[in-house]
């Protein structure tokens, strides 16, 4: 090995053994801070959705999608609805869940433990009725009020999905009780297949057109969707309410289905979270809601939805700086778990370099005393020669053997180039005390005689 590449090495090996305590304090610091932060994500999250072949489903599947791209499995959770979605998020069974507006009754407490993520889309109240039981009442068969609906039989759904609640709170503001009307709660799957068979008058539920079922009734024959003529006041009385419009023709243009503009009501969904989900998985899900949602639809203008409007519980940092801010500028460059990690860490890294910084200099000084003391350290036993060396009566060759083994010893010793005058200069008193000795046992034997001859 080249001899300058020789002396690099061992000045670089210093000075790494020089700052290992700089490092150590360094590593330790980190290591508490990210224990502490957990800026990574859990690798497994549970999300409720809604009833099999629901728009809840369909959505649940695609956010399931988006995040296992990032690494993080999405167990999806079938359920009944809003309401049961939101039991499961307050016993703490799911991480997240699809919570529709004014039907799954959001209390005060809720807010301390639940946070939410805006709101994703508009979810019409889609009141479905035979043409055929209308026209026993009206020659039209269109049926223009809910208290047309006096002593109708009509399904409104389970009661985890949310929807008895909401549709009580319409019929109570038209002066309406539950007992005006024949009311079932079927699984919206077999209450479709009762409603075609003529079993049931109309059904009543709340789901995104996206829907394979509502997709289906808007366009078989004999089946009618009721117009909310009254839907702007119905948002004035109720905020978790939306006067919306289903236009003509937008199902079909070609058979100009529906045939004319429909008045509905809708409430929005929601994406909600336990408080305490980790703001990783919040801005992802936030993210993939804005990719998800923010294209033109039935009953919203392009980037519409998400938002922050009508939510009924805190919404989530995360939430605000996605729908506002986009993706962060790290993730648009590096991988989602990097970028996470920095962003996530900063304001620790940041601490502790800036506890670092300080402490850093404290390392040349100490790299020069490591240095130092391979040379300084000989010093001791030269100085103890010297001094025996001075004493009476001591034999000045054991001595001079002594030093000539230090001075072996020194010949060994490696160190930097910017070191090497220190260590010559030992070198150069070991010299000098060796000749101080090798003297003095020159003059030993001429001493001798000297005394003899005076006695």
């Amino acid at each position: 090995m080249p001899k300058t590449l020789r002396y690099t090495l061992i000045s670089l090996r210093e000075m790494l053994l020089s700052g290992s305590p700089l490092v150590l304090i360094t590593v330790a610091a980190l290591v508490l801070t990210y224990w502490w932060l957990k800026p990574t994500p859990p690798a497994r999250v549970v999300l409720a959705t809604g009833p099999a072949q629901s728009a809840y489903e369909a959505f649940g599947q695609r956010y399931a999608e988006a995040l296992k791209a990032q690494g993080i499995e999405v167990e999806l959770r079938t359920t009944e609805g809003s309401s049961e979605n939101l039991t499961l998020l307050r016993d703490g069974a799911v991480d997240l869940g699809f919570v529709q507006g004014g039907s799954g009754g959001i209390v005060a407490d809720d807010a301390e433990r639940l946070t939410s993520l805006g709101s994703l889309f508009v979810e019409p109240l889609w009141l479905f009725y035979r043409e055929a039981r209308a026209r026993e009442q009206h020659r039209s068969g269109t049926v223009n009020t809910l208290a047309d609906l006096r002593g109708w039989r009509v399904n409104v759904g389970t009661a985890g999905s949310g929807v008895p609640r909401l549709f009580d709170t319409l019929l109570d503001a038209n002066r309406l009780s539950p007992r005006d009307l024949r009311l079932s709660q079927l699984d919206q799957t077999p209450a479709t297949v009762a409603f075609l068979n003529g079993e049931i008058d109309a059904l009543v539920f709340a789901s995104a057109p996206e829907s394979l079922i509502v997709q289906m009734l808007l366009q078989s024959p004999g089946v009618k969707l009721l117009d909310f003529p009254q839907s702007e006041a119905y948002s004035r009385r109720f905020a978790y309410l939306t006067p919306v419009v289903l236009p003509q023709g937008v199902v079909d243009l070609a058979r100009n289905i529906p045939a004319r503009s429909t008045r509905l009501v809708a409430p929005t969904t929601g994406l909600i979270a336990q408080a305490d989900t980790h703001p990783a998985v919040l801005q992802l899900f936030a993210q993939t809601a804005v990719t998800l949602h923010g294209g033109a639809g039935w009953f919203s203008r392009s980037r519409e939805y998400p938002n922050l409007q009508h939510a009924e519980l805190p919404v989530a940092d995360e939430a605000r700086r996605a729908f506002t801010g986009g993706v962060p500028f790290l993730q648009r460059h590096l991988p989602f778990w990097l970028a996470n990690l920095i962003e996530r860490m900063w304001l620790a890294l940041g601490l502790v370099l800036a506890l670092a910084l300080p402490l850093s200099r404290v390392v040349p000084p100490l790299y020069t005393f490591r240095i130092r003391s391979r040379v300084f350290r000989w010093y001791a036993e030269l100085r103890e020669i010297e001094h025996l060396g001075e004493e009476p009566g001591r034999d000045a060759g054991e001595l001079v053997e002594r030093l000539d083994a230090l001075d072996a010893k020194v010949e060994k010793v490696v160190v930097p180039l910017s070191y090497t005058d220190e260590l010559y200069a030992l070198r150069g008193n070991i010299q000098l005390v060796r000749q101080r000795l090798q003297r003095r046992g020159a003059q030993a034997p001429d001493a001798a005689p000297a005394v003899a001859a005076g006695g």
